[in-house]
């Protein structure tokens, strides 16, 4: 499917956000940045980083090439990036954004996101390296200061619109108490195991955009993100059944269900052949009564916890304000 075909959904700033794109998360180094040239070649519009991946360089020097090219275009390329919060202090904000700019080879981003609602100590280790008291925490003063340097981000034009990702609702309402710009987007897992509807609505009521990450289900997650209890997507009997039916991949399933609900879905993968078979899900048109099947699938339990971020004495469900856990 062609670039050029791909629906989108209008952000707040009245730029259109196309409805599916590549993840990079735990995309391995060597390997990557061959990945999004691939992407980029077979017609993907929209690539998301974050600086706390680690490959941001090797996306960018991959990216350059395509763009040199002319296989693709920077102004028909949608790019995400996150500030990690070890960088949320005010003054640690705009070095952040130079840098992912630098290292992704690009002079403005179409996105820029504040990746966890937590802030870390500056210089803090690797998620699941940090101790306690590396990490910060949430705070209503704290995120309206590094808010305040994001919306300056966007006034310099140095990001097209600004977000957040993994935040609750009451987090967003407190944000936008003070807040002169309303986030553009709010990134979160979600999947047909974990819909998250009561984001979802929040988000459309406050022209948010909702974007899901792990949207076929985070089965490349690290071994310290499993629970043990936890479904596997990809082997639900109703999203088996409609691969079946209409001659796809379980993966296939659940991607064109998010695509037709106009949900903003980053599925990862390096291999070209999923590649390929992650973008042609958008050419597969589920019968309403079957998005309604799987609509009826939802277990509202989230795979991944974010069990790096979450301080001693605070559980999961304190965390995620309940939802999920």
């Amino acid at each position: 499917m062609p670039s050029s075909t791909i629906e989108c959904v209008q952000l707040n700033t009245g730029a259109q956000m196309p409805l599916f794109g590549l993840g990079t998360w735990l995309a391995e180094k060597g390997k990557v940045g061959e990945a999004v040239q691939e992407a980029l070649r077979i017609g993907y519009p929209h690539i998301d980083c974050a600086h706390i991946y680690g490959n941001e360089g090797e996306i960018g020097e991959a990216m350059a090439k395509i763009f040199t090219s002319g296989v693709a275009k920077r102004a028909d390329t949608f790019i995400t990036s996150k500030l990690w919060p070890t960088d949320f202090a005010p003054a640690d904000v705009e070095t952040a954004c130079r840098l992912t700019l630098a290292n992704l080879q690009l002079s403005y981003l179409d996105l820029y996101l504040l990746h966890w609602p937590v802030r870390c100590k500056k210089g803090a280790p690797m998620p699941g390296q940090m101790a306690d008291e590396d990490i910060l925490g949430y705070s209503a003063e704290m995120f309206a200061e590094t808010w305040q340097e994001m919306e300056k981000l966007q006034e310099q034009g140095l990001v097209k619109a600004i977000g957040v990702s993994n935040f609750t609702v009451p987090q967003l309402e407190t944000l936008m108490e003070t807040a002169k710009v309303v986030p553009a987007v709010n990134q979160v897992e979600s999947h047909p195991h974990f819909q998250q509807n009561e984001m979802k609505d929040f988000c459309e009521s406050k022209g948010i955009v909702f974007e899901a990450y792990s949207p076929i289900g985070a089965g490349g997650r690290p071994p310290r993100a499993r629970q043990a209890d936890s479904a596997v997507l990809l082997e639900d009997e109703t999203i088996i059944a409609l691969g079946e039916k209409y001659g796809c991949s379980p993966a296939q399933v659940a991607l064109a269900w998010a695509y037709q609900k106009k949900i903003v879905a980053i599925p990862k993968t390096i291999t070209f052949s999923r590649l390929k078979e992650n973008l042609d899900s958008l050419s597969i048109k589920l019968d309403d009564d079957d998005i309604k099947k799987i609509d009826g699938i939802d277990k509202n339990k989230r795979l991944l916890i974010g069990g790096w971020a979450i301080k001693k004495g605070q559980t999961a469900s304190d965390f995620w304000n309940g939802i999920g856990c």
